[in-house]
C-alpha cells in the first residue's frame, strides 16, 4: 500500500469517527440528525407548489417591482435581463423549442408551468441566503422573468389566481409522468 493511500484512509477513518462522536456527545443545532421531525420542522419544508397553483400564498408583484428586486439579489449569477452563462441563464432560448431537446433551457424554453419557477425561486433564492424572499417579492421576480421572457407583458399583476393561469411556452414539451405506477 502506497503511503498516499496509507494518509487518504487515516484521514477518512478520523473524519468518520469524529462524526460518530459528535452524533453521540452533545446534540448539534443543525442539521440535527438523529432526531424525530417534529409537525413544525416538516410544514417548514413542506411548501411544494403544483400545476395548480394549489398551495400558492398571498402575494402579488409586478415586473416593474420585480425587475428591482432582480437587481439588488439575482444579477449577481444570472446577468442583465437574465443572460447569465453558461449555466444561469433564465432568458431566451424560444427558438430552440422546435427541435427534440431545447439547446438553451431557461425560464421561457423549458419550464412547463409558472408555478414551478414560484416554487424553485421561493425555495433556492437567492442562493445565498435561501428561503429570504417574501411572498410579495418572489411573486415580482417570477413576473421579471415572464415579462423578459415575453411571456407576460408590462402591468400584470401576477398572484395565486394568475400565476396558475400562465400559459408557458414549453408546456406541451413533457411527458408526464403517472406517479405510483
Amino acid at each position: 500500500m502506497s503511503m498516499r493511500s496509507l494518509v487518504a484512509i487515516t484521514l477518512a477513518i478520523l473524519a468518520f469517527g469524529g462524526l460518530a462522536m459528535a452524533a453521540g456527545g452533545t446534540r448539534v443545532a443543525h442539521p440535527a440528525l438523529g432526531r424525530t421531525a417534529t409537525t413544525e420542522d416538516v410544514a417548514a419544508w413542506d411548501v411544494s407548489i403544483g400545476p395548480d397553483g394549489k398551495g400558492l400564498p398571498p402575494g402579488r408583484g409586478t415586473a416593474e417591482t420585480g425587475e428591482a428586486v432582480y437587481l439588488a439579489k439575482c444579477v449577481g449569477c444570472h446577468g442583465e435581463k437574465g443572460a447569465g452563462k453558461p449555466n444561469d441563464r433564465l432568458a431566451g432560448g424560444r427558438e430552440t423549442l422546435a427541435s427534440d431537446q431545447p439547446a438553451v433551457k431557461t425560464v421561457g424554453s423549458y419550464w412547463p408551468y409558472a408555478t414551478t419557477i414560484f416554487d424553485y425561486v421561493r425555495r433556492a433564492m437567492p442562493i445565498n441566503e435561501p428561503k429570504s424572499l417574501t411572498h410579495d417579492e418572489v411573486y415580482a421576480v417570477v413576473a421579471y422573468l415572464l415579462k423578459i421572457n415575453g411571456i407576460i407583458s408590462d402591468g400584470e399583476i401576477i398572484d395565486a389566481q394568475s400565476l396558475p393561469r400562465i400559459k408557458m411556452p414549453n408546456r406541451e414539451g413533457f411527458v408526464p409522468f403517472a406517479r405510483g405506477q
